[in-house]
Formats: structure tokens, C-alpha cells, sequence
């Protein structure tokens, strides 16, 4: 005959064998004494890694190429020496450093066969990802602000969006992103038993990390939703003000061509921006299921990989100003 159990006693059951496998563990996963993760990476099959190892090798080149190549541009032509180039260029290095934190780690495990991260490691790496994930979540939302600030204000733009207020937006950025990374990691660091090494991604997770300690798993999904709130929502909250004001000034008061060429602008902007947090919030989200953490592989390299290689197509090379740029730059070398 089956045994029955109501929700509760079902509920009590799996906290009980969450505590009896943490307690068996309490010495093997103490990472004191066993300073390793494993990372589960994109894909267990031999015979894809060449493929993987491949394709994101031109996607990381990709990326850091472009970018740097948005940095030189906008640092050796004068007329690009205003404010929302300024963000750009610091948007681009966000990003190299962002795609830096991830892609090059996994390259190596793939060509040594190895997924083997040390704690310290682990640590260090996703502190820098968090620091310039948010950074990237910081200067799009400046760059939204620049922008409604350039429509809906032109007449004050050049005594708002003044050189010392532009470095003072980007030292904010940074001080944010700094916090955020670094509360991540207090709070991990309160933590040194863990119910299991293996981290099922091919970085380290912050989301996934906090769901291996051996504690109250309640807690950790109410601090991740706490942090993704403070520093997820309102950033998303500050960019959607920007662009609704923006879209309601165009429609307002520009003309049909002058509408076409704005919402053509505004449009690719914000799709990248979607993309970043649809892809974000769906694995940060979906990293509080333990029965699916591989489903949030996909939206990891999505806004891990793919919207830093887009930024630079989207916001600046398919700007006009810094096609001309790149001109005059090819015409100099010749």
C-alpha cells in the first residue's frame, strides 16, 4: 500500500533531506578544505566541444574587437568628444571586461578538458561579473537618460549633460556596481559548507552558488529577489521612463521623416536592452527552480555573450557620426 503525505508533511520531508545530505557533506564540502567547483559548462557531448570552442572564440573576438574599436574612434576624433560618445566608449569597455569575465574561462576548459575553478577563483570571477554586469545595467540607463535629456530638453542639454555631471554619472555607475558585487560576495562568504560543488553553467553563477550553500534556501531566494529588485528594477524603471517620455516628445512634435529616423533609433536601442534584461531576469529567475538549472544556460549566453558583440552595432555603428568618424580615420592611414 503507497503512503500518502499531505503538502506539508511532503515540504518537511524535502527540508529534511536537504539538512541530512548537508550534514553527511559538512566535511567534503567544506571549501576550507576542498577549495574546488566544478563548472557543468555548456554541453557534456565530445564531439560538440571543437564547435563550441570555435563559434565562441569569434564571438569573444568579435566582441572585443568591435568594441575597442568604438574606444579608438570616439578618443581620436575630436567631434565625437560629447556626451553620449563618452558613455558609449565607457558602455564598450564595460562590455569587453563584461564578455572578459566569462567567455576566456570557458575556452580554457574546453581546450584542457578541464572545468575545475578553484573557491577563490570562483569568488574573483564573480565578483568581476557582477561588478561589470551592472556597470552595463548602470550606463544604459545613463545613456537612456542622455538621450531624453537631448529630445525633451535640447535647449539645456549642453548645460545639463556638462563634462563634470557625465564623469560624475559614470563614478556613480561604478560605486553602484562595486556594491553590488561586493555584497554578493559577503554574503557567499557567510556561507563556507556547500550541499554539492557543481555548478551548472559554464561560469560561476552567482544564483546557482547561492542555492549550493547549506542554508535556509528561503533566505537566499528572498536576498536574490531583494538585490535583483534595488539593482535591477530600478535601473529598467529609469530606462522605460526615458524612452516613454522620448516616444511621447517625437510623437509631439517631430515630423514623419524625423519620426521614422527616431523610432528606428530608439526601436534597435531598445531591443538590445530587452534582450539584456529578458535573457537576465529569466535566469535569475529561473536559477530558483532546482529541477531545470540547465534551462538557464541559454539565457546566460544571451546576455553574457550575444548583447555585448550587438552594443556595438546597435549604438555606435550604426550611428552616423561615428561612421564618418571611422572614415576619416580609414582615410588618414592611407
Amino acid at each position: 500500500m503507497g503512503i500518502s503525505l499531505d503538502p506539508q508533511s511532503l515540504v518537511m520531508a524535502q527540508q529534511r533531506s536537504r539538512i541530512n545530505k548537508c550534514s553527511r557533506h559538512t566535511e567534503s564540502t567544506n571549501l576550507t578544505s576542498f577549495p574546488k567547483f566544478h563548472l557543468l559548462g555548456l554541453s557534456e557531448y565530445p564531439e560538440l566541444q571543437p564547435i563550441l570552442y570555435g563559434l565562441f572564440l569569434l564571438m569573444y573576438l568579435v566582441t572585443v574587437l568591435g568594441n575597442l574599436l568604438i574606444i579608438l574612434v570616439v578618443s581620436s576624433d575630436s567631434h565625437l568628444h560629447t556626451p553620449v560618445h563618452f558613455f558609449l566608449s565607457n558602455l564598450s569597455f564595460a562590455d569587453i571586461c563584461f564578455i572578459s569575465s566569462t567567455v576566456p574561462k570557458m575556452l580554457t576548459d574546453i581546450q584542457s578538458h578541464s572545468r575545475v575553478i578553484s573557491y577563490v577563483g570562483c569568488l574573483t570571477r564573480m565578483s568581476l561579473f557582477l561588478f561589470f554586469v551592472c556597470m552595463d545595467d548602470m550606463l544604459l540607463t545613463v545613456m537612456a537618460y542622455d538621450r531624453f535629456v537631448a529630445i525633451c530638453h535640447p535647449l539645456h542639454y549642453p548645460v545639463i549633460m556638462n563634462s563634470h555631471f557625465c564623469v560624475f554619472l559614470v563614478l556613480v555607475s561604478f560605486l553602484f556596481s562595486l556594491v553590488k558585487s561586493q555584497l554578493h560576495n559577503l554574503i557567499v562568504l557567510q556561507f563556507p559548507f556547500f550541499k554539492d560543488v557543481e555548478i551548472g553553467n559554464f561560469f560561476c553563477d552567482p544564483s546557482q552558488l547561492l542555492n549550493l550553500t547549506c542554508s535556509d534556501s528561503f533566505t537566499n531566494y528572498l536576498f536574490m529577489y531583494f538585490v535583483g529588485a534595488i539593482f535591477g528594477f530600478l535601473p529598467i524603471s529609469g530606462i522605460l521612463f526615458s524612452y516613454y517620455k522620448i516616444i511621447s516628445s517625437i510623437l509631439r512634435n517631430t515630423s514623419a521623416g524625423g519620426k521614422y529616423k527616431a523610432f528606428s533609433t530608439c526601436g534597435s536601442q531598445l531591443s538590445v536592452v530587452c534582450l539584456f534584461y529578458g535573457s537576465a531576469s529569466g535566469e535569475y529567475l529561473g536559477s530558483a527552480v532546482p529541477s531545470s538549472p540547465r534551462k538557464a544556460v541559454v539565457a546566460s549566453v544571451i546576455y553574457t555573450v550575444v548583447t555585448p558583440m550587438l552594443n556595438p552595432f546597435i549604438y555606435s555603428l550604426r550611428n552616423r557620426d561615428i561612421q564618418s568618424a571611422l572614415w576619416r580615420l580609414h582615410s588618414s592611414s592611407i
